[in-house]
């Protein structure tokens, strides 16, 4: 099991097979290794089911400072932890001699002109340097952000798609959570509510995950979904149905959040004419710099916005939690679905997320 404090006596020594780069007379060195999560539950969406995913973490360290960030990679988008290990001679040209770490908006846009896709790895790295970068001038990184920690938002507890007694005992076990995310998108859907209705009376979210193929049909789902007390729905059709979207909403009456359809930034101005808002994962768009201009983006084009997650340790999950005073919604709970998370970082208190004030992600280890 990896922890910071494995990361800071490995590096006192050059490790065999770490890559070094000289900067300003001190070595800038840069690991990316891989992890296994175990999910609590088998996590069934419309697009698959596990019971565990795998991670990647990228270490770095220059001086007494280490930093340390995580990327789920996305099968859907031809990710994988074994590709994303291969690159470190990408990454060592770009975090070369005399790069300054400092200037980490630079070394990240480098990154994404010399690396196509992969955006999981660059989410990862993004967010070590932000954690060095928070470690070297001892500050949070909702500080560095200009952000305030008092602001963050409630996350929802997500429930994936199962029988109705294991839908049922999920919702009791998430019975400290004010709001609820349901997994939808299957000939199961009302049966799927049906059981959540049968145990709580709690606000619910529902997430369709593309499961509904048809407009008429998501008409139809999303306008018995709200009389169920359901909030907002993301992404109903998939996400190549932008025409179809007009269609829907012009007949159902609760939000529709853009989810699969909103990846980079490019793609927010596409989308504004046919949701009413958008969800944002550092894993899917590279990183925090560019979660930043998406919520920018969708701010500026009066779209809701709200942050998600992949199934993640604690490391992904803080990183995104230091930006959700920016946001509406939040859905940042991926740290909650495992049973191995190696660190503690935010937490949840009555559904409020709690930001560490340690310095830069502010993490942990979690003790044995």
């Amino acid at each position: 099991m990896m922890d910071r404090r494995n990361l800071l006596s490995g590096l006192a020594a050059v490790a065999a097979g770490w890559p070094v780069r000289s900067w300003a007379a001190t070595p800038t060195r840069f690991r990316v290794e891989s992890q296994r999560l175990a999910l609590r539950h088998t996590w069934t969406t419309t697009m698959s089911s596990s019971t565990h995913r795998d991670v990647i973490y990228f270490l770095l360290s220059r001086g007494a400072h280490s930093g340390i960030g995580e990327g789920a990679p996305i099968a859907r988008y031809g990710e994988s932890a074994d590709q994303a290990q291969k690159l470190s001679g990408e990454i060592g040209a770009v975090l070369n001699d005399g790069a300054d770490l400092m200037q980490y908006r630079k070394i990240v846009g480098q990154l994404h002109q010399r690396i196509p896709g992969q955006w999981a790895l660059k989410s990862a790295l993004d967010i070590a340097i932000h954690d060095w970068v928070g470690q070297v001038l001892d500050v949070p990184l909702y500080k560095l952000l200009g952000l305030d920690p008092l602001a963050t938002p409630l996350t929802t507890f997500s429930i994936g798609i199962d029988t109705p007694e294991v839908t049922r005992q999920k919702v009791k076990e998430a019975e400290a959570y004010p709001v609820l995310k349901i997994k939808v998108g299957l000939k199961t859907d009302e049966a799927t509510i049906d059981a959540v209705r049968s145990v709580t009376k709690k606000p619910l979210r529902v997430d369709a995950n593309e499961g509904w193929k048809s407009k008429d049909e998501a008409v139809e789902k999303i306008n018995w979904l709200e009389k169920q007390g359901v909030a907002f729905v993301e992404q109903p059709l998939p996400a190549h149905m932008l025409e179809e979207m007009n269609y829907v909403r012009k007949r159902v009456h609760i939000p529709v959040i853009a989810d699969e359809a909103s990846l980079h930034p490019a793609d927010i101005p596409k989308l504004a004419p046919y949701f009413d808002g958008v969800n944002m994962k550092l894993d899917k768009c590279g990183g925090i710099l560019e979660a930043l201009r998406m919520i920018e983006m969708a701010k500026a084009l009066g779209l809701k916005t709200m942050l998600g997650c992949m199934v993640s340790s604690s490391v992904a999950i803080t990183a995104a939690a230091h930006l959700s005073p920016l946001v509406d919604y939040a859905d940042l709970d991926g740290n909650l679905l495992i049973s191995n998370d190696p660190y503690v970082g935010v937490t949840v208190e009555a559904g409020k997320l709690i930001l560490p004030s340690g310095p830069g992600l502010g993490l942990k280890p979690r003790a044995a």
